[in-house]
């Protein structure tokens, strides 16, 4: 090859390494945020279980059918003039309905009643006022203190880097798959640099298809010109609407009440036509109105699509007015690819899947920040005196990866600890949340940076592995009596806080042990040395 050739091929490499790992640092904190809170929601209907202890474990099989009636029956009883309300049925993950309705003439958060109701008898259950697993959902995408606009897109920013980090990446490591097999344990940085390759390679599909679908599930609110170029009239925007979801929009009531029609009944419909167990959500608006209409929706489960498929009722008689169970190419483009962002479709295993890739996603982020700080201490004039650009970033690593574990563990204990009859608790577990977290930041600023590292990573294993003795003080649910009944749920969080406890009390022991290894000033790479950026050249 000329030589003119090698240096514009090492110039391309060099450039994308640039842009690899400026693309991973600015946003890098939001992303490793993003990616394990939602690595997290990949169990989030688990969690938000185990996070209202006082709702009962569902031991039996229920009949679709007959719990939607009870429910709805309650509904009507406890808010008579809501004009719309649905319900999600439960399934293996969930042990109550879940049910929110939209009151008359409310204002903002007034304007909806939301609660949970036992299946068995239909009745309310009054439960701790929490958020769940939905706030690491909720988090993971759109954030909090902001509008859900902005925080979308931030998230949307964020993964749009993450995608140029992954092509500049796979550009950059031009032996990336030989990388894959070569891991160098306790060789300072090019442990880090072997542990950040084979995350990457191994888990490459999924984190494209993750960042991809991503980015396609709120595609409207980043690139909306072309649906408004297309969709001008009322008649599209309605049939758009209809492929995107399954509420029914309350037109104006008629002010005649009519007895409701039998929801019972049309929930065996629909499950003549999807299965006993394919329904997953009944939605109503404007019930006991002349004017009702009731939707069916059906599951998630085995449907690799999230596009709508429901059946629509008149609310008083029963009659079938409409089946909706296919939508346009465009629509089911979008619908399969938000199925596989999501995971909702897949059965036990498949969700573990999701959530050991998504978690080796997490990990490739974390090894990236690290690597960035770890390759550049070594070229500083004086590395036990940085500049402030470089200690911002040494600490922003901190309490972005160890503070952001204690801050969600601190959650987990907020969550048992405070007054169950507490105002607004929802939130001020939130506020905790928060909270714990600043303070990790403010502690990595005024530590060394190794002895945060130590401390943050052992205060995150040491409230880990105290999670199962809490609940066990807490509750009436400890550990031991959750697996000799096979209350899996309960069992599975306390074991899992256990599992994520080891991983932190071995990566402090590891971060104790052994220091930033620094390249004496003015001293060449000892030879064999692999450069800081695979593929970058040697400077």
């Amino acid at each position: 090859m000329p030589h003119d050739q090698r240096g514009a091929n090492r110039g391309i490499r060099q450039s994308m390494s640039g842009l690899h790992t400026w693309s991973g640092l600015l946003l890098g904190w939001v992303l490793y945020a993003m990616f394990l809170t939602g690595t997290v929601s990949f169990f989030k209907e688990e969690l938000s279980q185990w996070m209202r202890p006082e709702l009962p474990r569902l031991v039996q099989a229920l009949d679709p059918a007959r719990v939607a009636q009870r429910v709805a029956d309650e509904i009507g009883r406890i808010a008579p003039g809501a004009t719309q309300w649905s319900m999600k049925l439960p399934d293996g993950r969930s042990n109550t309905v879940y049910a929110f309705w939209r009151l008359p003439g409310g204002q903002g958060a007034r304007a909806f009643g939301e609660g949970h109701f036992d299946p068995v008898t239909g009745h309310r259950i009054e439960a701790r006022g929490t958020l769940g697993g939905d706030f690491f959902y909720r988090f993971h995408f759109q954030f909090y203190y902001m509008s859900p606009f902005w925080g979308r897109l931030l998230a949307g920013l964020a993964a749009m880097s993450m995608l140029v980090a992954i092509v500049a990446g796979v550009i950059t490591h031009k032996k990336i798959f030989t990388d894959f097999f070569t891991f160098r344990w306790g060789k300072g940085q090019r442990a880090w640099l072997d542990a950040h390759n084979a995350l990457s390679v191994f888990g490459l599909p999924f984190h494209v298809m993750i960042t991809y679908t991503g980015l396609v599930t709120l595609m409207a609110l980043y690139v909306p010109w072309g649906e408004r170029a297309a969709i001008k009239t009322p008649a599209e925007r309605q049939q758009l609407a209809a492929e995107l979801n399954a509420f029914i929009q309350a037109g104006k009531p008629s002010g005649v009440k009519v007895q409701p029609g039998s929801i019972e009944a049309m929930v065996r419909q629909a499950q003549q036509r999807w299965g006993t167990t394919d329904v997953g959500r009944v939605n109503a608006a404007n019930p006991g109105d002349a004017t009702a209409r009731i939707a069916v929706t059906r599951g998630d489960a085995g449907r690799v699509s999230m596009s709508p498929e429901y059946i629509e009722f008149d609310g008083v008689t029963g009659k079938l007015l409409a089946v909706h169970d296919h939508v346009g190419a465009a629509a089911e483009t979008r619908g399969v690819m938000y199925a596989l962002h999501l995971g909702r479709f897949s059965d036990l295993e498949t969700r573990w899947l999701y959530f050991l890739a998504s978690l080796m996603g997490t990990a490739m982020v974390g090894t990236g920040l690290v690597m960035w700080t770890v390759k550049r201490r070594q070229k500083l004039p004086d590395p036990e005196r940085p500049h402030v650009g470089f200690r911002l970033v040494e600490r922003l690593n901190i309490a972005g990866i160890a503070g952001l574990s204690v801050a969600m563990t601190a959650l987990l204990w907020a969550n048992r600890l405070l007054p169950v009859q507490m105002q607004e608790r929802a939130f001020w577990e939130v506020h905790l949340f928060f909270i714990v977290w600043g303070l990790t930041l403010l502690h990595a600023l005024l530590r060394p940076a190794k002895a945060a590292w130590v401390e943050q990573l052992w205060a995150a294993a040491a409230l880990l592995a105290l999670i199962p003795v809490l609940n066990a003080a807490t509750t009436q649910r400890p550990l031991w009596h959750s697996l000799a009944v096979g209350d899996w749920v309960f069992a599975g969080t306390d074991l899992m806080c256990l599992a994520l406890a080891v991983l932190h009390a071995v990566l402090a022991i590891r971060t104790a042990r052994h220091g930033a290894q620094l390249r004496p000033k003015g001293r060449s790479a000892k030879r064999g040395e692999m450069p800081a950026m695979s593929g970058e050249a040697a400077t």
